[in-house]
């Protein structure tokens, strides 16, 4: 284990300010900071208050996650930091930060993924990915099909919502239910005393000539309004615990349908499900049920591993490390759109071709002597 790459990761994408340690494939410190109740009175996140409570949270939030891992910061072989997609200003707090800590310690930078991360992560729960791995990722700004063969260099995108994304139709429905901010854990919560066939909410693009592994839940999200809005018309309760259950087995059921579709069409034998919307346990009993009546190995991490956090950036960069890959320049900037066939940022100028072929790196990088006295000061 000591032979292993210790890397630090920071994640900056939304209103969570996530630092992680691992070391290989084994996770030494979780530590989070969540701006989400500073954002709970506007409905959604605010990108300008997320970026504010990045830039007070950093320093604390790592300094936590050093003591937890019992390491110091001299010790690590590199430091990642989620470099795209996700909201500008707050990305450039984490890609800044990660910038002055790796070239003050003379560490290894690497710009990685956000959606490549949410799948890396898996490997601190349940070992090495398989390759390779069909991944459902399922959040507030995604829903994506994706066939990794490699998690460094080789992620597939199979399909992606065209219009809302699962967790953000979960937040939406929660307003029109009048149910607060975020909506997932309390639709969830609520739908357990609900029953999933009371109303037949549509099922998006799951008719014969529709894209076989696209989403769409801007339909799904009309029709329920429409549904809540008559009820209150006609003076009449809203059953909040039928319509949530409803509603959410309606999107649980085409998430899953159509990944197990994927893994079928892809003679792949492996789902992976991440992101925040992977917490939910509909979603993940259905998934259950379903892979195993499809013969296929279903791996979902802790719920706490499936929201943003800085352990799976750290993992993800932990396993740059491992297999090689170039580190990035310091000119690294944010990415509010890096598409995820880019499961991280190398140097253009590096060693190596442009395929994402291993490049010979070592763990510890030096810069001039000028800054020695600074790196002395700040992490002796």
């Amino acid at each position: 284990m000591a032979d292993e790459p210790l890397v630090l990761g920071i994640e900056t994408s939304c209103d969570e300010t996530g630092v992680g340690i691992v070391r290989g494939h084994t996770l030494l410190a979780d530590a989070v900071a969540s701006s989400v109740d500073e954002h709970a009175r506007f409905g959604g996140v605010v990108p300008e208050v997320a970026s504010r409570a990045h830039l007070e949270a950093m320093v604390p939030t790592i300094q936590r996650a050093l003591k937890e891992a019992g390491v110091a910061a001299s010790d690590l072989d590199g430091i990642a930091v989620t470099a795209g997609p996700g909201l500008a200003g707050a990305l450039l707090v984490g890609v800044s930060a990660a910038k002055a800590y790796a070239y003050a310690l003379g560490k290894p930078l690497y710009g990685v993924n956000h959606l490549a991360s949410h799948i890396c992560v898996d490997q601190l729960e349940h070992g090495p990915l398989p390759e390779p791995t069909m991944a459902l990722l399922v959040s507030g700004g995604h829903s994506s099909l994706l066939l990794a063969p490699d998690i460094t260099a080789d992620v597939r995108p199979l399909g992606s919502t065209i219009d809302d994304a699962a967790g953000e139709a979960f937040d939406k429905i929660a307003r029109v239910l009048n149910l607060g901010f975020p909506g997932g854990p309390v639709i969830d919560r609520i739908a357990r005393e609900g029953n999933p066939d009371a109303i037949a909410f549509p099922r998006g693009l799951t008719g014969p000539r529709d894209a076989a592994y696209d989403f769409s839940f801007s339909g799904l999200k009309t029709a329920v309004a429409r549904w809540v809005e008559a009820k209150r018309a006609a003076g009449e309760e809203v059953p909040v615990a039928d319509v949530s259950a409803s509603f959410q087995e309606a999107v649980v059921d085409v998430l899953t349908r159509k990944a197990v579709r994927a893994c079928k069409d892809e003679g792949v034998e492996h789902l992976m499900i991440g992101g925040g919307v992977a917490a939910n346990s509909r979603l993940r009993a259905m998934a259950e049920r379903r892979c195993e009546d499809a013969g296929i190995t279903l791996r979902v991490p802790r719920p706490k591993l499936c929201t943003d956090n800085g352990a799976m950036v750290a993992a993800l960069g932990a396993e740059m490390v491992a297999r090689g890959r170039s580190a990035s320049a310091w000119d690294l900037s944010a990415d509010s759109s890096l598409p995820v066939t880019d499961p991280h940022v190398p140097d253009p100028d590096a060693d190596g071709d442009a395929d994402g072929h291993p490049h010979t790196h070592t763990h510890t990088h030096t810069h001039d002597h000028v800054h020695e006295l600074s790196r002395k000061n700040l992490y002796a």
